[in-house]
């Protein structure tokens, strides 16, 4: 291989390898699992997997979250 291919093989990869740590730090996604619960990707290293009831009990309670997570926010840990 010469000098000036390997060159553009180098950067080719370097291109690439940018691509795929742009995609993992995507946005949060949503989808549909196999046994039918909704799974939300992009929390941690696993999807968080609820049914649509559990979605909705966490999600009427947003408000008392938000107040817990204000109340006590000395005490939690931020992963950052």
């Amino acid at each position: 291989m010469s000098d000036e291919s390997m060159k553009a093989e180098l950067d080719r990869l370097k291109e690439e390898n940018e691509r795929l740590k742009a995609r993992q730090s995507r946005a949060v996604s949503l989808k549909v699992s196999e046994k039918g619960g909704l799974s939300v990707y992009g929390l941690g290293r696993f999807p968080v997997t609820l049914y649509k009831e559990q979605w909705t009990k966490l999600l009427d309670i947003a408000d008392d979250i938000r107040a817990f997570l204000k109340e006590n926010d000395a005490r939690l840990k931020s992963k950052e």
